[in-house]
């Protein structure tokens, strides 16, 4: 019998407690928890009957969801980005982190500046949305793109999309995606950033956005594919992996989107081993980083409702696991990810024991086991 296993990861969507929250400054970040003391009438059964609930210690009724399993993971890595969260998930533990700036050096944007054919305006730390209300005018004005990076590994491009072309843009991230690593500056993400309006009241960031990451070293996606196992990403997943492993890929702009790519996928009939990796980023990119609680709550709440009838169709031969990359909790100080714990639901379709799980690459393990890897 063919196997199909199926890991969806809810991208922000932290549970507290990590240990070491006060080494990145988030003492006391807790995104499901501040939500659901936060939000009257936030309400997730269908996550709750996995076991949810008694996780993150709410003290309701719940009806259990056949062979369940329910853990917290900490994470090893050094980082709380998208990227060592989804490459430790996938067996890979970042132990040095990945390089972090308030400005990138003058060198590097001489070289791009002269490679790409443009200089830029910025060069700093800041909010996507607020660096377009501060520089979007004035990139309009004198056509250079606006660079800027985070608190995370990242480097950032935004221009507009119809007036500096979408496909400069892309070409001018994956030039600085190059200079990047032939200069061994290991920044985990190079993210283009298209908007669309002519002045500030208008400007609003498309859904063509696409990140050039880092190449991750061997990962669960690499021995799966092997093995002869399809590896199938949904949503940014490639992206995330550098296409490395990826057999098939399905980039989504919105967690609707991604769910529906996920039930078309889970409808097809096969007589070969699939892994569907998928990542759903409304949480984090619409409502953590805005510090939009109530969003948040109602994204979740959407999931939900989608999960209750996604839940029958884990068949025998089937593992289903819903777990986080990070935290974002959107009742803490800034716009940054925060470093939490995070939940690992397990659904099978059968009485598969998944063991004791307790840090991100458990997950990793758990997926090749199910797959008889040793």
């Amino acid at each position: 019998m063919a196997k199909r296993v199926i890991v969806i990861v809810l991208d922000s969507v932290g549970c507290g407690g990590a240990a070491d929250a006060a080494a990145y400054g988030d003492e006391g970040a807790d995104t499901l928890g501040h939500l659901f003391s936060g939000i009257p009438g936030l309400q997730l059964p269908n996550l709750d009957s996995l076991g949810l609930a008694r996780l993150i210690g709410r003290d309701i009724q719940t009806h259990k969801t056949g062979f369940s399993h329910a853990f917290r993971l900490a994470e090893c890595s050094s980082g709380k980005d998208t990227t060592t969260g989804h490459w430790e998930l996938m067996g890979c533990v970042t132990e040095k982190p990945f390089y972090t700036y308030d400005k990138f050096p003058d060198d590097f944007l001489e070289e791009l500046r002269v490679v790409g054919g443009t200089g830029f305006l910025g060069n700093k730390a800041a909010s996507g949305t607020e660096i377009l209300m501060e520089l979007g005018e004035e990139h309009i004005r004198t056509g250079k793109p606006i660079l800027y990076t985070s608190a995370d590994s990242v480097l950032q491009i935004a221009a507009h999309e119809e007036n500096f072309g979408l496909a400069r843009l892309l070409e001018l991230c994956r030039t600085a995606r190059r200079i990047l690593d032939e200069r061994g500056m290991r920044v985990g993400r190079v993210i283009a950033r298209p908007f669309i309006g002519e002045s500030v009241s208008g400007f609003k960031r498309t859904e063509h956005r696409h990140d050039y990451s880092l190449l991750p070293s061997e990962t669960t996606l690499d021995r799966l594919a092997t093995r002869g196992v399809k590896v199938i990403g949904v949503g940014k997943v490639s992206d995330i992996f550098a296409g490395k492993g990826i057999s098939e890929s399905h980039p989504t702009n919105n967690n609707r989107a991604g769910m529906e790519q996920i039930d078309r996928l889970w409808s097809i009939s096969t007589n070969s081993d699939r892994f569907v990796l998928a990542n759903l980023l409304d949480f984090d990119s619409l409502y953590g980083h805005r510090r939009d609680p109530v969003g948040y709550a109602s994204c979740l709440m959407e999931f939900d409702d989608w999960l209750g009838n996604f839940l029958g169709k884990i068949g025998v031969g089937d593992l289903l696991i819903i777990t986080a990359d990070h935290g974002n909790d959107a009742y803490y100080r800034g716009t940054d990810h925060t470093r939490e714990q995070v939940p690992c639901l397990l659904l099978s379709g059968g009485s598969f024991d998944p063991g004791n799980m307790t840090v991100f690459s458990d997950v990793a393990q758990v997926v090749e086991r199910f797959f008889g890897l040793k």
